[in-house]
């Protein structure tokens, strides 16, 4: 197609973290524009915020309910072609299970819904709709990624044994939901994160990278979460022991009250040939060990590389790439597939998060509840 598409956004209003990174990585490769909006739960708020970025009041819309309704009747070649959901998770399932009955695509920040039920019901109304459904675990968007999972693939580490995986943070090592700090109001609050704290919030992101690196699938965890912040009554720490279908056993570590910690995701995966170890904090550097050869580290558009990680290299070797780049590999190619779609041609199986995706992260999530449930019991996901 030589136009870009349009898409609508959910949340994302002032004060938003989540919605003004979906809206600069979707602008990066320029595939995509913003124009539409329902932006906020309250009408004055979401059309303030709409006109504040740009767009024609008369696509500023009090609820989500109005925007999908009037795009709808919009002419098709005015319409928005796609919605982006950035709301806390309470508010995935409702504008996404629209917008498809609607004739629209969607992609959605992580985790897909509050609930498994609504996962399990989402997953059956993409497949009925005949629409695209992306989520944004946007870490598989890195170029180090793909080109480890493409090791994987190819043999290269040899069969998969032991695998290590972290994401810690120290930001909620202080009440902040006590105070006016949204973004911790939100995530602690079970009516709106749902049943997991910081397993909906990152552990979700480390158990995605660690089955897209692999290819496997995580079979069974024994989990131990904490709840360290006076009257929390999510998780905000967790340690989980994991077995993968293939037999190879694992560690994960999550945590929102590891003090002085940023950003920290990382991942080992060691095989019968070699490793290999990625971290988010610096993710221009995939780290390779082997048998019978010297350690060797990749660089994007570096030496050496697999097309799958030279595909989403944007610059030259020595420019740093990192989280929006990431982020914007997952818009760039759920733009190419809806293109794909919309030029009749087939596709194969699409390089970004799925809805089957957002399904296996609410079973991850409730797994490991009931397992520290059952104090640390093996539990199957």
């Amino acid at each position: 197609m030589s136009r870009k598409l349009r898409m609508g956004m959910v949340g994302g209003g002032a004060g938003s973290f989540i919605g003004d990174v979906h809206r600069k990585a979707a602008a990066i490769d320029g595939m995509i524009e913003l124009v539409c909006g329902a932006f906020s739960s309250t009408a004055e708020k979401s059309i303030a915020s709409g006109i504040a970025l740009g767009l024609d009041e008369s696509r500023c819309y009090g609820t989500f309910e109005d925007m999908i309704e009037k795009e709808k009747a919009l002419p098709e070649d005015v319409r928005m072609d796609f919605v982006a959901i950035v709301t806390p998770n309470h508010m995935h399932f409702p504008p996404a299970k629209m917008a498809l009955e609607h004739g629209f695509h969607v992609v959605s920040d992580k985790p897909v819904t509050l609930t498994l039920e609504e996962a399990e019901a989402l997953e059956k109304i993409v497949g009925k709709s005949g629409k695209l459904f992306a989520l944004t675990h946007n870490y598989t968007g890195n170029s180090m990624v793909k080109q480890a999972r493409a090791m994987v693939a190819k043999g290269e580490l040899g069969s998969i044994r032991k695998i290590q995986a972290q994401y810690l943070q120290g930001w909620l090592s202080t009440p902040l939901e006590k105070t006016e700090q949204k973004q911790a109001a939100w995530r602690v609050d079970p009516k709106r994160s749902g049943i997991g704290g910081a397993l909906g919030d990152i552990g979700t992101h480390a158990e995605n990278l660690i089955e897209y690196i692999t290819g496997l699938k995580i079979e069974e965890i024994a989990a131990d979460l904490g709840r360290f912040g006076e009257g929390r009554i999510l998780d905000d720490d967790g340690n989980m022991l994991i077995r993968m279908e293939n037999g190879a056993k694992g560690t994960m570590s999550i945590s929102q009250i590891a003090l002085g910690e940023e950003n920290n995701l990382g991942i080992k995966v060691y095989g019968t040939k070699g490793s290999l170890e990625w971290y988010q904090e610096n993710p221009n550097e995939l780290i390779t060990r082997w048998l019978e050869a010297p350690k060797k580290i990749y660089t994007p558009n570096g030496n050496g590389l697999h097309d799958e990680a030279l595909a989403v290299s944007r610059i030259p070797a020595g420019h740093p790439e990192g989280y929006l780049e990431a982020f914007a590999t997952i818009y760039k190619n759920f733009a190419t597939h809806v293109n794909a779609v919309y030029e009749g041609k087939s596709s194969d199986t699409p390089d970004y998060p799925t809805i089957a995706d957002g399904v296996r992260g609410m079973k991850f999530i409730y797994a490991a509840v009931k397992s520290d449930t059952n104090n640390a019991a093996w539990t199957k996901i």
